[in-house]
């Protein structure tokens, strides 16, 4: 009994220790799983990432990207359309079917412009750069660690708001209090209205030392209506 008490006391503290951690070693000790060798800001690869949709469509794309260069690329295709987005400093290339030449309908249905390039440069570079992304200027890190059950886990969860011109959403990010992965990104334009989106993270693919997500489910807050699923493998 004595030794039970012992043990019982041991885990009390260290729940007690975890539950004292700030916001700020929360989101070190996350960083420091994920990209345990600081190799975020000298991501130099190729991603290729294919979407399932539940209608059985499928998008592959490919993510070339020099982080120190200031260089991206993103090649998606679906059926028989390639659509080519190409940011190397301050130039930006647009291409429909490896042609530059693209009407004005095609530019229009297609969404084909330089500003939604960068768009979909800063969507994909700050979702596969989470959590190191989390320090980025314009963040907002509350302060509090709330802990919380998703679908039958517990996790330590932080909160993030952003500066008006870095967006407006209000997320939430889930990491395993053991491992310290991070498991569930969710975000919401008006939490009042339970709007916005989850998604679960599960398994990890490795690219430059740095443990990303391999599988995305995206589902909608309000009905768990599932929108697609999304997995990473690095170039060959």
């Amino acid at each position: 009994m004595r030794y039970l008490i012992i043990f019982l006391f041991l885990l009390g503290t260290d729940s007690m220790f975890c539950q004292n951690l700030t916001a700020e070693q929360v989101l070190d000790k996350a960083i420091a799983y994920h990209d345990p060798n600081g190799n975020w800001g000298k991501l130099k690869e190729k991603l290729h990432i294919t979407m399932n949709y539940p209608d059985g469509r499928k998008r592959h794309s490919i993510i070339d990207v020099d982080l120190p260069k200031n260089y991206f690329k993103l090649t998606a295709t679906t059926d028989d359309k390639t659509i080519e987005q190409l940011l190397d400093g301050n130039t930006c290339t647009l291409k429909l079917n490896g042609s530059t030449e693209i009407s004005d309908e095609d530019i229009k249905a297609n969404r084909l412009t330089c500003e939604r390039a960068r768009m979909m440069k800063n969507y994909y570079l700050y979702l596969y750069g989470l959590p190191m992304k989390l320090k980025d200027k314009g963040t907002h890190l509350d302060p509090v660690v709330q802990t919380r059950s998703f679908k039958g886990k517990q996790y330590n969860v932080l909160k993030v708001t952003y500066d008006a011109e870095v967006g407006d959403d209000t997320w939430y990010f889930y990491f395993d209090p053991e491992t310290n992965a991070m498991e569930v990104y969710q975000f919401y334009h008006d939490e009042s209205k339970n709007d916005g989106e989850y998604i679960l993270l599960s398994d990890m693919e490795t690219i430059g030392s740095i443990k990303m997500p391999k599988i995305r489910a995206w589902y909608y807050n309000k009905d768990d209506k599932h929108l697609g699923t999304d997995i990473l493998s690095a170039a060959k």
